[in-house]
């Protein structure tokens, strides 16, 4: 008998079969071809089908358990779809096997054209991204490439505390200071060379020996960790103007723009004194309400106020405190992640059992049920990151600032002021 070669067949019909016996496999195919016989006309006579090429060689595997005969039968065809259908019905007309009862269950037609289209997919898609990476690329691309590649260049280590740096400290007479390499690479990128980054929250000996020879603008984020930085600097250094990034934004995010109307913008270190008052009396008029709301009423000898309608009051949990040690170590760990956006988790000995970006760190402690002592974050921490703290049962979130209230969550909220 002919055969079709598997690479020529459209379709493949698999089948089940269940005998009441044991049965050798010549007896299935001869059951097939005997019982089928006659049955679908002359133009689709399994033997004559075979003869011409358009059936393939018939597959039959048999298992015996039990006194029964369970198998498979595989029949390749290059016929069209409603005739290999036809011929696939057919199987299913066989009722014996020799003296043996016998039931044949067509599974699927498989067309095999569809598993090859996919091989061509994948296939044109690998082909078409080594294609992309050998191009010719543009003379944009081109130039922006070559521009990353000097700011890159660009970024010094300057003094002893080998700050990152642009190559004009040395000759500028101002110099702008930010506070991570990130900040000095974006500054490059528009133009300004005469930038260096304090890599910190503490303030190196290199910008104070700085400040004394040259005119410092100093040139910080629009968040609270700004304000930080700016108190630390006004204690030690002598600067000379103050400029800072728009509101919850960072240096290293903004425009070539938004960086020129910052710098244009500056104030001198006195108005900057002025504003960090304020904001320091305004602070301190808001704690003792805070206190007065917080203090247990049996410690007044005062009845319990009532929470008002469709508010649940949060309980008051004894927070773990932190040693003076401890307290050290994880200052040294966010002074380390400050510019990178990141997150460590720490075990109870302040080992980092990991590090993540700020984005997974929530789905990350999702993760992570327990184990997990401290979470120190480049970063603010939310209300949503406190209550995936506090259900995998962190002791302890230390951050740039925090927009939750420290007695309004069970976890020991710490920020960069408080270390």
């Amino acid at each position: 008998m002919g055969k079709i070669s598997p690479v020529s067949s459209k379709y493949i019909v698999n089948a089940v079969i269940e005998i009441d016996g044991v049965v050798d496999r010549p007896d299935v195919i001869g059951a097939i071809f005997g019982q089928t016989e006659g049955l679908l006309g002359e133009e689709l006579e399994l033997r004559e089908l075979q003869r011409s090429g358009r059936i393939g060689r018939i597959e039959v595997n048999i298992d015996v358990k039990g006194g029964k005969g369970i198998g498979q039968i595989i029949i390749p065809s290059s016929l069209d779809k409603s005739e290999t259908a036809i011929v696939a019905a057919a199987l299913e007309v066989i009722q014996r096997i020799g003296p043996c009862n016998a039931k044949v269950k067509v599974q699927n037609i498989e067309d095999v054209r569809i598993s090859k289209r996919q091989f061509v997919i994948e296939r044109a898609k690998q082909l078409l991204r080594q294609l992309m990476d050998q191009v010719m690329p543009d003379s944009q691309e081109l130039a922006e490439e070559v521009a990353h590649s000097v700011r890159i260049m660009e970024v010094t280590e300057y003094g002893k505390d080998r700050l990152p740096a642009g190559p004009d400290v040395e000759d500028s007479e101002e110099v702008i200071v930010v506070e991570g390499r990130a900040d000095v690479v974006n500054l490059l990128k528009h133009g300004f060379k005469n930038v260096i980054a304090m890599n910190g929250t503490s303030v190196p000996q290199t910008i104070i020996e700085l400040s004394r020879r040259k005119d410092l603008v100093v040139f910080v984020d629009g968040d609270r960790g700004g304000n930080l930085i700016l108190r630390d600097l006004f204690n030690v250094a002598e600067i000379d103007f103050v400029t800072r990034a728009p509101d919850g934004k960072e240096v290293e995010e903004l425009a070539k723009k938004e960086i020129h109307k910052a710098l244009r913008s500056r104030i001198t270190v006195e108005q900057a004194k002025l504003e960090l008052s304020h904001i320091d009396t305004s602070q301190s008029l808001r704690k003792p309400v805070m206190m007065r709301t917080t203090a247990p009423p049996a410690a007044r000898g005062a009845v319990p106020t009532r929470a008002p309608m469709g508010t649940i009051p949060r309980p008051v949990a004894v927070k773990a405190a932190l040693k003076d040690d401890e307290k050290k170590a994880l200052g040294t760990v966010l002074e380390g992640l400050i510019g990178t956006k990141g997150a460590c988790l720490l075990d109870e000995k302040i080992n980092v059992l990991g590090k993540v970006p700020l984005a997974e760190l929530s789905s990350t402690l999702k993760s992570l049920s327990n184990g997990v002592y401290a979470v120190v974050l480049d970063g603010v921490v939310e209300r949503e990151l406190v209550d995936v703290a506090e259900r995998g049962s962190v002791k302890h979130l230390v951050c740039m600032d925090t927009r939750v209230k420290p007695m309004e969550s069970r976890v020991n909220i710490i920020t960069a002021a408080e270390l």
